[in-house]
């Protein structure tokens, strides 16, 4: 028997419970399934099913043969429809999860532009600041703005640094003073991201290394554009990515400090499973991301 055609039968019996309800599924008789299993358990030579006569139960070698099982199918899928997608016009499904700031601010509209380019793809776009899993929960393609991401199990795709700056009004300044010591944060009013009202713990690398500083947190909010809000209304101290606060830097509504201290460095990157790679769709959609944000960030402020 065919071997595409068991592991499709195996797997529908293990996903069904039964092999009348596969049988039924797939329309065959089920002494037809129960040979195609049976085909597999010897040349495997090893049992997958436990069967009795009121049900079927998945051994632990028929567990491991079946996530394994399904994951080639998937990847046969995959692979038939990056063909079908070469010799057709771009078309299909793009689940895509991002981050709120990112998304609203540049994702969004650079999402709108590659949904006129491509009108046959239907875009999807999922914001949301959770650490989410990009293949439980079903997504094409995440987003994220961190360190790149170190599993085996997904592809992550970097696009380009992404620059975080401290930052305050000038009426903070002319008030307080511009800080010219990394030690003044610690009582000067400082804005952070989080959810530490007595204060957070900012790292940074100096002239003579790295450092961290326990600042004196007057204002903490789990969203960047509130507190670049906060900075302008001359709350403190911010630290905030120039993708956010780029435009208030280039007209001086906010005014970087510290310059010789940096925060670690962030990347904005592209996560997906491996066998998405073979998608025309994700192949565009990485294209276009490129085009759209690599090279010289447009919110980047020039020093």
């Amino acid at each position: 028997m065919d071997k595409l055609v068991s592991l499709q039968t195996f797997i529908r019996v293990v996903e069904d419970g039964s092999f009348a309800a596969a049988a039924r599924k797939i329309g065959q008789s089920r002494s037809q399934v129960n040979r195609a299993v049976a085909a597999l358990e010897d040349d495997l030579g090893v049992q997958l099913l436990n069967r009795t006569t009121r049900q079927v139960s998945v051994t632990p070698s028929g567990q491991a043969y079946y996530q394994r099982a399904k994951g080639i199918l998937a990847d046969l899928g995959e692979a038939e429809e990056s063909i079908r997608e070469s010799r057709e016009t771009p078309s299909g499904d793009i689940r895509i999860n991002a981050p709120m700031s990112f998304g609203t601010l540049h994702l969004g509209p650079a999402l709108v532009d590659f949904a006129g380019l491509y009108p046959d793809i239907r875009v999807e776009l999922a914001l949301n600041d959770h650490f989410i899993d990009p293949v439980a929960d079903g997504f094409d393609m995440t987003v994220r703005i961190s360190r790149p991401s170190e599993t085996l199990a997904l592809i992550d795709h970097e696009i380009i640094p992404i620059k975080r700056v401290l930052c305050a009004s000038p009426d903070f300044i002319h008030t307080h003073g511009e800080p010219d010591d990394i030690r003044a944060l610690t009582t000067l009013p400082c804005l952070h991201y989080g959810n530490l009202p007595s204060g957070a713990s900012w790292k940074m690398t100096g002239p003579d290394g790295p450092v961290a500083v326990q600042v004196n947190g007057v204002f903490c909010c789990n969203n960047a554009e509130v507190l670049r809000d906060a900075a302008l209304a001359g709350l403190g101290i911010a630290e905030i990515p120039t993708f956010i606060a780029g435009p208030e830097l280039q007209t001086g509504r906010l005014v970087t400090i510290l310059c010789d201290y940096t925060p670690p460095e962030l990347f904005l990157y592209l996560l997906y499973p491996p066998s998405r790679q073979l998608s025309s769709r994700i192949r565009l959609l990485v294209d276009f991301m490129h085009e759209r944000f690599g090279g010289q960030p447009r919110w980047d402020l020039v020093q």
